[in-house]
């Protein structure tokens, strides 16, 4: 009898670890089953998951301020200009390489466009203000320069076989000299107001219904991306997901738009410039006032047409091709025939426009063109991209991780500023975000492998 009772609970706790024990396993192949039918990217779902952990720990640190429609908005205008430059280093990094120097190639083009519209053209050329050509000639020359520099650094690292550190941390100390010099260290404004609408505001945004009419846009180009992939899955016999998956993945994606569009729209003009508005339009303001949505800003509508022209290229062309396949073996790609200097010329002469289109949204959102534009802004971009799940070691990276990951970056400077850390405080936590992200890379890669 004693040997009975001693040996019952053994059984029944092995009985009961067996069934957790199942209960763990089953819940695990769920999980991978779900993940194998959508086939979304676990480390994709992992940085949506620390935005998230991020956004609402912000929010309640800051007493509710953080995740209010005002605060969104401004974070995404924010995070525009780090977003367009990260869809390039993206293709920087998978090469093997690295750009230093595209917070000055920012300052440098910024300071050129803010030069050329507020001096050159209505003091040498007889441009008078207003005219509506100074802020095409402008945006022109900035990118012109911008391409310029890019060139000049993909062909020293090319063909005169320097390495890519070296160039553009010089050209990172001879940009930010540049930029000084074209003035002398003096701040240039203000600027055309046609060109102020690149960097957001009031005036710099497209307003509810057309928000709204780019966001149903966009959702029916979701649909469509979605059937289209599967006819060709199909048309080449590859695997299909299961149609649940098709539509999980289209519901999920459509509701993401629309409550990006619904937050666009929540948050309404000051009353100053809505009382101005009025005035120009002679519209009577109600006694509880007049309700004026921003919608989305033109900034992010850059950001985000940027990031999917650089998903094309990296996915669907035969330059992106080339690209992923130098980062993942350069001498394999040379003995296949690649032109791997040409390429890699190419890649830096994209970074330096793309660093261009960030200088114009980020002038046009100070309405000035200063000195001290664009400083750490390689350093916010490289760990944009790094975060984003772009590997140092080459041939890995996604453009829409590296633009998650500006997204990311920006929401912590954002939510520290709320919180009302020093800038240095700010810039510690930067660092160590990024060195955890290179070290959870390649923790990531070791398991891979």
């Amino acid at each position: 009898m004693t040997e009975v009772t001693t040996q019952e609970p053994a059984a029944q706790d092995t009985a009961g670890h067996g069934l957790a024990d199942r209960a763990r396993a089953s819940e695990a192949g769920a999980i991978g089953r779900f993940l194998q039918a959508t086939e979304l990217d676990t480390r994709m779902l992992g940085m949506v998951g620390a935005l998230l952990l991020i956004w609402i720990g912000f929010h309640i640190l800051s007493n509710g301020l953080f995740l209010t429609p005002r605060n969104l908005w401004n974070l995404s205008v924010q995070s525009s200009s780090v977003a367009v430059m990260a869809t390039g280093m993206v293709l920087v990094i998978v090469t093997r390489n690295i750009d230093l120097s595209v917070g000055s190639i920012l300052g440098v083009c910024g300071m050129i466009m803010g030069v050329t519209q507020a001096i050159i053209l209505p003091r040498f050329a007889g441009y008078s203000l207003g005219d509506p050509s100074i802020w095409i000639i402008a945006l022109a020359a900035g990118l012109t320069v911008g391409l310029a520099i890019g060139a000049l650094h993909g062909f020293i690292i090319a063909y005169l076989g320097v390495p890519a550190f070296i160039v553009t941390l010089g050209g990172l100390l001879v940009w930010r000299g540049a930029a000084w010099w074209v003035t002398s260290g003096q701040t240039v404004a203000p600027m055309d107001a046609t060109f102020r609408l690149m960097g957001g505001g009031p005036e710099g945004a497209i307003g509810a219904t057309w928000s709204w009419v780019v966001g149903l846009v966009a959702c029916a180009a979701v649909i469509l991306m979605l059937v289209s992939g599967r006819n060709q899955r199909k048309r080449f016999r590859f695997p299909l997901r299961p149609v649940w998956a098709e539509m999980f993945l289209g519901a999920v994606a459509c509701l993401v738009i629309l409550l990006a569009v619904w937050v666009a729209n929540s948050y309404p003009w000051p009353s100053g410039t809505v009382k101005k508005y009025a005035e120009a339009n002679n519209i009577a303001i109600p006694d509880g006032g007049l309700f004026v949505a921003h919608g989305i800003a033109i900034p992010v509508l850059i950001a985000i047409a940027a990031g999917i022209i650089m998903t094309f290229i990296a996915i669907r062309t035969r330059f992106g091709r080339y690209v992923f396949a130098i980062g993942g073996n350069p001498e394999a790609a040379e003995l296949a025939g690649i032109n791997t200097r040409w390429v890699t010329m190419k890649i830096f002469m994209l970074m330096g426009f793309l660093a261009a289109i960030g200088a114009a949204i980020s002038t046009a959102r100070l309405n000035a063109a200063t000195n001290a534009q664009g400083t750490l802004d390689e350093l916010l971009v490289i760990a944009a991209a790094v975060i984003g799940g772009t590997s140092l070691s080459g041939g890995v990276g996604t453009v829409a991780g590296a633009m998650l990951g500006a997204v990311l970056m920006q929401s912590l400077q954002s939510g520290m500023v709320l919180l009302g850390m020093d800038t240095p405080l700010q810039n510690i936590v930067v660092g160590i975000v990024l060195v955890a992200a290179v070290w959870l890379d390649t923790l990531y890669r070791r398991r891979v492998q």
